[in-house]
């Protein structure tokens, strides 16, 4: 019977499960039939508990498609060919279940009409494009009869697309694939009208990739619709895969009217974005029929041995994590100091004819460092693509710019190396030695490669070494499909930022600006699988683009908890608000800041400052004032006053007023988005008119310590004067922003309560916030802490290597506020509206899409 199975299975993959019970009830009882039906079901349903643990999907949708079978005609030679590819089975399996899960929570091709639209999110070069051909495949197993892709807005990403697709797919010619485009060649007019081309083609697949450009959108379009027309569609099951769907789908004049037109031209029709950068697309409105998935929403997990933004830039603990130095990332990244940028790249796009970068320190450094990573790989025995990404600016003629100092670089270098120089051999002798103990091979089970193994191979490496300017302008693309592999520099701005592959990318200099927070994502080249060099990548940028990247991965952390928790409420892709945490200088996205805001809440967390202007006398003195008029205010109007004797003070039962008074005192360092005054006293004062009323009262704790050395006292009020605490700062920072990481300790939200500290200790964040909020007297009960920091504070003997002396000009006053409620809660009043303006977009650094949406491409063979 399961050989029978199998067949009805395959029937009810192709014509739906109704057709293939009317099919076989001719040949089978009913008890059979049944029997059929339910394994089919029961298959199907696994689908829902299996990979990922749950799917954001709209309500009444149900997994109906049961896994591919054995002998699957499109299904099992993609899995043969990743089998012959090295995927190991663990991995192949993985990828399976995932794609099947895509499958399962789209229309059942079998139905008379349907709109599919999902959004699968993905992490940057994490492998997105295998799983979309996986999805592809079984598309077609399942009785899709034409897919389009539309793949990025530049001819490098259109042709890797389809060139792995060619690969993966399309490489036996007998498998019934029908392509419409080629490697070469964009989709072009053609000869044949559609309808009798698809009608020609039996049950093969047709399949299309193209750019997200308007003239070939529109080609493809004028090519459909008489045959949509003349009703040769009503019955074709139409897939679209929208690869980088956060970009030009959303939100811009022509292509977005297009895809939607190109979706509206059939009556069953599936809709997948993928994207590792959902920012604008969970930003569209659900009810303006654009391309929001309404449908579901799926995130795929990181996979193993993917090396992403935490790893690399770390991030911050969230609400209920603890801080520690697993969210610190790896010693990869190479600070260029802001004074030397300008060297780099010009300071606007009017600066950028005739200019001329210098090969300064720091791009000698790096690209030293390329050479030596790639002889290391060389003696490790991988001889695979490796590549370096220069990534100054997205204007062409500063690309173009760095062609001549870089390949005088490279033959200097070659030179010196031929004749043995013992010069550059002690230098780069001391850098690689360096570098080896920054990051250590054994970390990631690799062989450490000593600087006199690597010797031999650094001439070779150098002298074959390829300058490659890569831009949406330029002939001199990146080319990886020759048999020798590839040694490059390449230098580019948008096309090597989205989307495209760098196979074997080792080092990245990177000093290109951007305000957003997908365009930084998504430069983020780096980011992907090393396997076999894992300690070898290293990235040269600014502080500042460091800070960015580590805040960003923060913000990732928080969008997929977000997704997560939506899942296990069952919530609809309709319902979700996905919380996108503000930055003071980076936008959220260009694509819907002007017309969509987000939403922050500050019920049941914890918010303290972290970063302090060390080097700033007044900034530090204006605090102080604030704090003593925060306590003396209180005091002056009834606050009851509890002395523990050992440097903590508190003072119960103090008006909101004067909260709000110390809010527009204290200065919080600009770079602290969620101590931003005006969000924190909206959200007081939203809670204040509130039914029934809280954040009315509130109790304010001074954090001191004992007052023994008279230097190290600070004084608040005559009543209430206290000694300095001990936080130092990172190593990394200092003078305008001094970071002490972590204020508080988490037992520190029930410090007005009668909780003994140790008791608090071991409760988890969680408990602590149910401990309050379960108190009559505290769950509408706000608490302000003010710390008072020495300004000359140690580094403790266990954190030496990581963190040194602070060196305020002042005692730093430092505050934290811990609010009654949930973080969870979903009712609006406990949200506060954060504007994401567009103000701040600088038009020019999109000035490189627009171009490639409205001027199309000549493709280069």
């Amino acid at each position: 019977m399961d050989d029978f199975f199998d067949v009805f299975a395959a029937h009810a993959h192709r014509n739906g499960l109704e057709q293939a019970v009317l099919k076989f009830q001719t040949r089978f009882d009913v008890a059979e039939i049944e029997g059929f039906v339910q394994e089919f079901q029961r298959r199907a349903e696994s689908v829902r508990v299996g990979y990922p643990p749950k799917i954001l999907a709209a309500p009444g949708m149900k997994p109906w498609y049961p896994g591919p079978l054995e002998n699957d005609p499109y299904w099992a030679p993609f899995e043969e060919f990743l089998e012959r590819d090295g995927w190991p089975s663990g991995r192949r399996k993985t990828l399976d279940e995932a794609s099947s899960k895509v499958i399962a929570y789209t229309n059942d091709p079998s139905e008379a009409t349907f709109l599919t639209k999902g959004l699968v999110v993905g992490h940057v070069q994490s492998g997105k494009t295998t799983n979309y051909t996986a999805v592809i495949a079984k598309a077609a197993d399942v009785g899709y009869r034409l897919i389009i892709v539309l793949s990025g807005i530049h001819n490098g990403l259109r042709r890797q697309t389809q060139e792995r697709l060619d690969r993966q797919l399309l490489a036996r010619k007998d498998d019934g694939w029908f392509p419409l485009t080629s490697a070469d060649s964009d989709f072009e007019e053609q000869s044949s009208k559609a309808a009798a081309y698809l009608h020609q083609r039996g049950t093969g697949v047709t399949l299309c990739v193209l750019k997200k450009n308007h003239k070939r959108l529109q080609k493809l379009i004028d090519w459909l619709r008489p045959a949509v027309k003349s009703g040769s569609f009503a019955d074709l099951p139409v897939l679209i895969v929208d690869d980088e769907a956060d970009q030009a789908s959303v939100d811009t004049p022509r292509i977005n009217p297009q895809i939607r037109q190109l979706i509206d031209l059939f009556d069953k029709c599936t809709y997948l974005g993928y994207t590792a950068t959902p920012f604008a697309n969970v930003l569209i409105d659900p009810s303006a029929g654009d391309l929001y998935p309404e449908t579901f929403i799926l995130s795929l997990p990181q996979p193993e041995g993917y090396f992403g933004a935490e790893k690399i830039f770390g991030r911050e603990a969230v609400e209920g994590e603890a801080s520690g130095s697993d969210l610190d990332g790896h010693d990869m990244v190479r600070i260029v100091p802001n004074d030397t940028v300008d060297h780099l790249r010009p300071r606007g796009r009017a600066d950028s004819h005739g200019f001329t970068p210098l090969i300064t320190d720091e791009l000698t450094a790096a690209v030293r460092y390329f050479w030596l990573a790639t002889a290391a790989r060389r003696c490790r025995g991988d001889n695979d693509h490796s590549t370096m990404l220069i990534h100054p600016s997205m204007q062409t003629a500063v690309h173009e710019a760095y062609r001549g100092p870089l390949e005088r670089m490279r033959a200097t270098v070659l030179d010196a190396l031929n004749a043995q120089d013992p010069g550059i051999l002690v230098e780069l002798r001391q850098q690689w030695e360096d570098e080896t103990r920054r990051v250590s091979a054994a970390r990631f089970g690799n062989r450490f490669v000593p600087f006199d193994d690597l010797l031999d191979h650094l001439p070779g490496i150098v002298e074959k070494t390829r300058v490659v300017l890569d831009n949406y302008r330029s002939r001199d693309r990146l080319d990886y499909s020759g048999d020798e592999p590839v040694v490059a520099i390449a230098v580019g701005g948008n096309t090597l930022s989205r989307g495209l592959t760098l196979e074997g990318l080792v080092v990245s200099f990177f000093i290109r600006s951007a305000r957003t927070y997908d365009t930084l994502l998504q430069m983020g080249r780096w980011f992907g699988f090393r396997q076999g060099y894992e300690d070898l990548p290293r990235i040269w940028m600014t502080q500042q683009l460091k800070e960015h990247f580590r805040h960003l991965a923060t913000v990732e952390h928080e969008i997929r908890l977000d997704i997560s928790r939506y899942e296990e409420q069952d919530i609809s892709p309709s319902e979700v608000g996905v919380r996108i945490r503000t930055h003071p200088v980076l936008n959220v996205t260009a694509k819907m800041g002007r017309v969509r805001t987000a939403y922050a809440s500050y019920g049941g967390r914890r918010v303290q400052t972290r970063y302090f202007r060390e080097n700033d006398p007044s900034w530090l003195e204006q605090n102080l004032l604030a704090a003593r008029a925060l306590i003396g205010d209180a005091l002056r109007n009834g606050a009851a006053l509890h002395d523990h004797g050992n440097g903590e003070v508190l003072l119960r039962d103090v008006d909101v007023c004067h909260v709000l008074k110390f809010l527009r005192d204290y200065q919080m360092h600009e770079d602290s988005p969620d101590l931003e005054p005006r969000l924190i006293s909206n959200y007081i004062e939203k809670e204040n008119r509130r039914s029934p009323q809280s954040l009315l009262s509130w109790n304010i704790a001074v954090m001191g310590g004992p007052a023994q050395d008279p230097q190290h006292v600070v004084e608040f009020d005559a009543k209430v004067h206290v000694g300095t605490i001990s936080r130092s700062k990172l190593n990394d920072s200092g003078g305008e922003k001094a970071d002490i990481k972590t204020l508080m300790s988490k037992e520190h939200r029930v410090i007005d309560m009668d909780v003994p500290p140790a008791e608090a200790r071991r409760k988890s964040e969680e408990g602590l916030v149910a401990l309050r909020n379960d108190h009559l007297d505290f769950c509408d009960r706000g608490l302000l802490l003010i710390y008072p920091i020495a300004k000359d504070s140690p580094p403790d003997a266990a954190n030496e290597q990581t963190r040194r002396q602070l060196e305020a000009a002042e005692h730093v006053i430092a505050a934290a506020f811990v609010f009654p409620g949930n973080s969870k809660d979903k009712v609006a009043n406990r949200y506060v509206q954060v504007d994401i303006s567009n103000e701040a977009i600088d038009p020019a650094e999109y000035a490189d899409e627009a171009s490639a949406l409205d001027d199309d491409e000549t493709d280069t063979v």
